[in-house]
């Protein structure tokens, strides 16, 4: 048992004979995650569990359901097993499509008794069929009639971990880097442990440990041994490491002239490198690659393709069974026509040319991580190369650790997009593989976690890590089940709490759409930390760099034209849906100014003009988190004390600074438009110089 299972053991007993008599919730502070193991009663018998396999992963198991303290009175026999088990071979079971990674969890008779079953391929399988079952009876599940069988649809469910060296987590809110890189590999902080069950218990299997803003020290000796002390961690977990690599290693740390991917000394270099790597931690993932994109160096500086730098990286890590994830994120240093075009314009004529162990990771939008952006064009575009979706559970855009902005309704909303390009083709089918049948697809999230108490900086962010794994493995779950999942487990399972908790958590993402970024409008943040509004920033030394490049407001509309007039960046979609987009009539209203600049006079579906839509949408965000407040006010009594508090305290924050963003961009755009409010709306708190006044020169997460 880790040290955080033996610290908490007979404090969680405590504490559940205490609500058993009391009623009432006692004091957390977040720690636990959604493995609070807190319901029902204790047992009054030792629960029988056999594990047939001396593997790090099935002991990790039978612990985990040892310390759960889920089970009733009559606590069944557990047996985990795999396929290849004489018992479990004689049932007959259909456990071949399970896979690798998939579990079935059910009652069968063994001998002369009746023994719960949790078997799979491989001991990984027989772990996440565990914690299935963890979950199951954690959401209010019956113990005497379980039947789950799953298997993951997605290969590689990977966090991205954007920590630095020195400790600090860029766009992260929720405290410094959990990796203690100054004490490893000596000292294995319980934490690692604890991060790694959290994962194994939404399936995510592999994490990337350093920024891909990467340094090249990361691919020293020293470096690699402290990953490979976390590799020894999570390894029992079912998870891999992988790292970020500076494409200019060669030249920092091998002393080469060139990092020129055809280069044969650069080639060279790299297998040694990987080679070296691999002796330290025989199942590393392989690399994860940002290149020729804000500053960072790659094949391009050398007059070289995305495909060459990828598939020279992929022929060092192949022979090791390793791959290479090349992100399309290619903001370069030349300013686009548009922004949103860049990487389809690099990536798509390379279609077919990336070697096979190579995965292209696209982010949701062709932006940049957005509250809202139309999926990105490249979903569908790339048919014969497998594209891994990067979704940022870490809420840059949306408010960082304060706001409460549940993440599964836009994972859910991208993942359901149509393409357009094949019949029924949806992002989610493009990166599960099922259209094309590529074998290697993936999932990748930018992760939220630091090394705060609460691990996320809130409890309602923890919401989101758990939506992206529980999504990573099945693309197809709903936002609403995966919230009531995580509500039942994070606080308890009672309709009386999960309703209402959902409720709030469903439609607070919309609210910060609302609030922030309506009717299609990005990036009108503050420049830099991303912090507050600034639609009125116009100096920087790159347009781009400007929001007013992406709003593009004056006198007569507003809004980016993306159609033939404009930038024809929805030529890059299918030409189904580019059709669809070239008139402001058939465009969906959410996107609206995304793809069109738009009178402000303009009839909406409502019947109100654009600007009183606009208004409308502001009024609206605010009055959303208004309604979080009341509904977490009333839940009080039910919540233990420092969450509820924790909580409250935030979304006072969250409805301060909406109320900001709707005033501060009222008052911009009225100076742009000159018209006025519509009757009965209420004017901005202060003029437009008090809201281009406020400066935040500290705001944390911002890369200095």
């Amino acid at each position: 048992m880790t040290a955080f299972g033996r610290s908490i053991g007979k404090f969680a007993l405590l504490c559940a004979a205490i609500i058993g008599l009391t009623g009432r919730a006692h004091a957390e502070d977040g720690y636990d995650l959604w493995l609070r193991y807190r319901t029902p009663a204790t047992t009054s018998r030792a629960l029988k569990i056999e594990a047939r396999g001396d593997t790090p992963t099935f002991r990790v198991a039978a612990e985990e359901l040892r310390r759960s303290n889920l089970f009733a009175t009559k606590a069944p026999t557990i047996l985990l097993a795999t396929a290849t088990d004489r018992d479990v071979a004689a049932l007959h079971l259909p456990l071949a499509a399970l896979g690798d990674e998939g579990y079935r969890v059910g009652y069968v008779t063994l001998g002369n008794g009746r023994t719960l079953l949790v078997t799979a391929n491989t001991d990984r399988g027989v772990l996440y069929g565990s914690f299935a079952l963890l979950r199951h009876l954690q959401t209010g599940g019956s113990l005497d009639r379980i039947d789950l069988t799953s298997t993951p649809r997605v290969k590689l469910r990977v966090l991205n971990h954007w920590d630095n060296l020195d400790g600090v987590v860029e766009r992260g809110y929720a405290g410094a880097s959990l990796w203690d890189w100054w004490t490893l590999p000596d000292f294995r902080d319980p934490r690692y442990t604890d991060y790694a069950r959290a994962n194994a218990s939404i399936g995510i299997n592999g994490t990337v440990l350093n920024n891909v803003n990467a340094k090249a020290d990361s691919l020293t000796a020293p470096y690699i041994a402290k990953a490979a002390a976390l590799a020894d961690v999570f390894r029992p977990y079912g998870i891999k490491v992988y790292l970020s690599a500076r494409f200019s290693a060669p030249i920092e740390l091998g002393g080469l002239k060139t990092a020129d991917p055809l280069d044969p000394q650069v080639a060279a270099w790299w297998k040694a490198k990987t080679d070296e790597i691999y002796r330290s931690i025989p199942d590393f993932g392989g690399f994860l690659v940002k290149a020729n994109s804000e500053g960072q160096p790659g094949p391009r500086d050398y007059h070289r393709s995305h495909a060459d730098g990828a598939n020279m990286l992929a022929a060092a890590v192949a022979p090791h069974g390793g791959i290479v994830m090349w992100r399309a994120f290619v903001y370069a240093e030349t300013d686009p026509e548009d922004r949103a075009k860049q990487a389809y314009t690099e990536f798509k004529p390379l279609d077919g040319t990336f070697a096979k162990n190579v995965i292209v990771q696209v982010k949701n939008g062709a932006i940049d991580f957005q509250p809202r952006e139309p999926f990105h064009p490249l979903f569908g575009a790339m048919p014969k190369t497998p594209l891994m979706i990067e979704f940022q559970i870490t809420k840059e855009y949306l408010g960082f650790a304060t706001h409460l902005a549940y993440l599964g309704p836009m994972f859910a909303e991208t993942l359901g997009s149509e393409t357009m390009q094949t019949p029924g083709e949806t992002v989610a089918k493009v990166v599960d593989g099922s259209v094309e049948h590529h074998t290697l697809t993936g999932m990748a999230g930018v992760a939220n976690i630091g090394r705060d108490r609460d691990w996320a900086g809130s409890t309602f962010n923890q919401a989101n890590w758990y939506a992206f794994g529980r999504m990573a493995w099945d693309p197809t779950l709903g936002a609403a089940p995966v919230a009531r999942e995580w509500a039942a487990m994070t606080f308890a399972p009672s309709p009386k709490i999960v309703d209402p908790v959902v409720a709030m958590m469903m439609g607070s993402r919309e609210a910060v759409v609302d609030y922030m970024t309506p009717l299609g409008l990005a990036h009108v943040m503050a420049t830099g930390h991303h912090y507050g509004p600034g639609p009125w920033v116009a100096n920087l030394k790159r347009p781009e760099w400007n929001p007013v490049y992406y709003h593009r407001a004056d006198k007569a509309g507003i809004g980016f034209d993306r159609t033939k007039t404009g930038s024809d960046a929805i030529a890059q979609y299918s030409p189904a849906l580019a059709r669809q987009l070239a008139n402001p009539a058939t465009t969906p209203e959410r996107d609206l100014l995304w793809f069109h600049h738009v009178a402000w006079d303009r009839r909406m579906a409502s019947g109100r003009t654009l600007w009183a839509e606009l208004v409308g949408d502001y009024d609206q965000g605010v009055g959303y988190v208004a309604s979080m407040r009341r509904q977490w006010d009333a839940l009080k009594p039910s919540i233990d004390s420092a969450r509820w508090a924790k909580t409250a305290t935030y979304l006072a924050v969250q409805q301060r600074e909406a109320q900001w963003w709707r005033d501060a961009s009222l008052a911009y755009w009225m100076s742009v438009n000159g018209l006025p409010l519509p009757a009965g709306t209420a004017a901005p708190a202060h003029d437009l110089a008090w809201y281009k006044a406020q400066h935040f020169p500290y705001a944390p997460g911002n890369p200095q």
